[in-house]
């Protein structure tokens, strides 16, 4: 049986991406003792990889697919298909950004006051390319972890860090002088196996319903019926991904609407429908908007 190789991001990343492949159709089941989740699809195997590396075992051909950071692929330089952009976080909606930082009380202001500065960074190779394609020459090393606090106790002059929102940094007395780039997952896919028909239509329809459960997230589905005389009123009201299915009801002086909208407007939504002449109203959950 023909089998597509795909790799799972290990750490923070792997929970919501179980969760969304759970959206799209699959179900994964991770166990904590293995590096091999299981899959409901004969024809996909798993790996659990480090985002950092993925995209290494993607583009030598010991995984089809995988999903990893726009951030690591270009730490990696590697020669890969980026087959779709992903953002699922439920932290933020927003990329990532990965930033310079130093203490709050420091006296650096600019990018260009790291000139013969020491940096520390899990992002090595972009921050040394980064820097030289400026001009400006600094010392990089390699960061095992708690990068932060490393420039808070003072053994580096400024830290390269991943964050979404930056509280963590104000927490720590630290302020962002510069923004180096902005990153978020990507669905990857290795050059060979992108050209071998099989996996492509493969990689092709994971890609379709990934696609469809990103849509759906944060949207609710919306029906209810209105009365002729208030069915210009009821639609004037109504947000949608596209515009609203109208559909003539038994009797010609009724109609039913189906629509789609942000889940965060409805409490405000629904009684404001309700004062236009909207009845029967039903929200449900949506897994996949295709």
């Amino acid at each position: 049986m023909k089998v597509l190789k795909l790799g799972i991001p290990k750490g923070s990343l792997e929970a919501n991406t179980i969760d969304l492949f759970k959206k799209a159709g699959w179900r994964i089941t991770s166990d904590s003792r293995s590096y091999f989740p299981d899959i409901d699809d004969p024809e996909i195997s798993c790996k659990l990889v480090r985002a950092q590396e993925m995209s290494r075992y993607v583009e030598d051909g010991t995984l089809d697919l995988g999903l990893t950071g726009i951030d690591w692929i270009m730490e990696n330089e590697s020669n890969i298909v980026v087959v779709q952009d992903l953002i699922y976080s439920k932290v933020s909606t927003q990329k990532a950004r990965w930033v310079l930082v130093v203490r709050e009380d420091s006296p650096y202001k600019s990018i260009e006051d790291m000139e013969g500065k020491r940096i520390s960074t899990e992002l090595v190779n972009f921050t040394k390319k980064y820097f030289a394609e400026r001009n400006i020459n600094i010392h990089v090393e390699f960061s095992w972890g708690a990068t932060e606090a490393k420039v808070v106790e003072g053994l580096v002059d400024a830290v390269v860090e991943v964050t979404e929102t930056g509280s963590t940094i104000k927490a720590n007395k630290l302020k962002i002088i510069h923004e180096l780039m902005k990153t978020n997952t990507q669905l990857i896919a290795n050059r060979a196996s992108w050209k071998n028909q099989w996996k492509r239509k493969k990689i092709e329809q994971i890609s379709t319903m990934l696609t469809g459960s990103l849509q759906a997230m944060g949207k609710v589905g919306l029906k209810l019926n209105v009365a002729k005389e208030n069915l210009d009123k009821v639609m004037s009201l109504l947000p949608s991904l596209k515009a609203p299915t109208i559909s003539s009801l038994s009797s010609n002086k009724w109609y039913a609407i189906e629509s789609i909208v942000d889940a965060k407007i409805m409490r405000d939504l629904i009684p404001v429908l309700l004062e236009a002449g909207a009845q029967g109203i039903i929200e449900y959950p949506l897994n996949k908007v295709i």
